[in-house]
């Protein structure tokens, strides 16, 4: 008995299902190639017209402005934040474009600049930082809007230097921000010799910074150690894909102020647990505190979970254990999950460093 035929509206059902699928099956593919192009300026930098200059002259240009926690030490620290900025129009984002402004506010400064509230007032220049985009390619547009951010910075930098001519200083940049604060070390801290005197230490978090940037300004070796730098960027233990992404996407300063390509420079890890370059930690014995400050007020102490963290320092990068914690996932939308985490594995670690430097400081100094 012959089979009956399909009918015309059948063959427009079942076609109609497959191209359905195919594109369902391709968004599924293709999703992050096709959001990253939804954050192309479609512009060459050559071209751009950037935002205004910020003023440091006024309040508005600084997110934190000398701000101190009860009981706060005598430290002036200056802290460059990371990447806010998804990216669009522009390249390097507004220092008043909205979204930005409130995930530096709500998740950025009280997990990143919260572990150096007690050590002295903090201040963090709102710049025209590189969007989010300008992370995940490396285009030379990106590049140049990367380091475009730097005239920012720098110029904060002088404006914070004349309100603190004295004092023990702690430099700190966070991922985008670790770039520039490594720069602004070369730059400006280690061609004055007053600078590196009051240079307590300085802080690249989450930063993927060549060790041979290091040799005047020196990588901790102990925790008592001052004017040196802790650089490290944390990968989990056993995701071998990203290790080799973040490696891969290394690049450092040239003597022209550009971004290149590090050519497989060894990069530099000190461990943030124990503030050594060699030394490793143990969850159960040397961790001090991760957080989650997401939300808080600025002088809002966070609630810890110590011990839970395992850090180790090889081949450049900051191996830690896998954590399981809801307090610990990264959420939110595509991009949201490509920028720093919204929580510090590190924070009481770090908070515990920059008091132990700090006091060295004041010691050596006979303060």
């Amino acid at each position: 008995m012959k089979a009956p035929s399909l009918t015309l509206r059948q063959w427009v059902g079942y076609t109609g299902f497959a191209l359905v699928f195919i594109l369902v099956a391709a968004v599924a593919v293709w999703r992050g190639d096709i959001l990253k192009a939804g954050l192309d300026p479609q512009v060459p930098f050559q071209t751009y017209e950037p935002p205004p200059a910020p003023d440091y002259g006024l309040a508005s240009a600084w997110a934190l402005r000398d701000a101190r926690a009860p009981g706060a030490g005598v430290a002036h620290v200056f802290f460059v934040h990371a990447t806010t900025y998804e990216g669009g129009s522009d390249w390097n984002g507004p220092i008043d474009h909205r979204d930005a402004a409130t995930d530096l506010r709500r998740s950025v400064l009280p997990n990143y600049a919260g572990p150096f509230a007690r050590a002295g007032d903090v201040s963090a220049p709102r710049y025209r930082q590189a969007s989010l985009y300008t992370r995940l390619t490396l285009r030379e547009d990106a590049r140049e809007a990367r380091a475009f951010a730097y005239r920012d910075i720098d110029a904060a930098f002088s404006a914070w230097l004349q309100a603190h001519p004295t004092g023990p200083i702690v430099l700190v940049g966070v991922e985008q921000g670790a770039d520039l604060v490594d720069r602004l070390l070369h730059d400006r801290v280690v061609k004055s010799a007053e600078l590196k005197q009051r240079l307590a230490a300085a802080y690249l978090m989450e930063g993927l910074i060549p060790a041979t940037r290091f040799e005047v300004v020196q990588l901790c070796q102990s925790r008592d150690q001052v004017g040196c730098v802790l650089a490290w960027k944390s990968v989990e233990e056993g995701d071998d894909t990203e290790a080799n992404r973040v490696l891969r996407r290394a690049l450092v300063w040239d003597e022209r102020g550009a971004l290149v390509g590090a050519d497989g420079a060894p990069t530099a890890c000190v461990n943030p647990v124990t503030g050594s370059v060699k030394q490793s930690a143990s969850a159960m014995r040397d961790s001090r505190g991760a957080t989650n400050a997401t939300n808080l007020e600025w002088d809002a102490r966070p609630a810890f979970q110590s011990r839970i963290v395992a850090a180790e320092c090889r081949d450049g990068i900051l191996w830690r254990s896998p954590l399981n914690s809801e307090s610990f996932r990264a959420r939110g939308s595509w991009a949201d999950r490509r920028k720093i985490p919204p929580f510090n594995l590190f924070f009481a670690d770090i908070e515990a460093d920059v008091l132990n430097r700090t006091a060295a400081w004041e010691r050596s100094r006979g303060a």
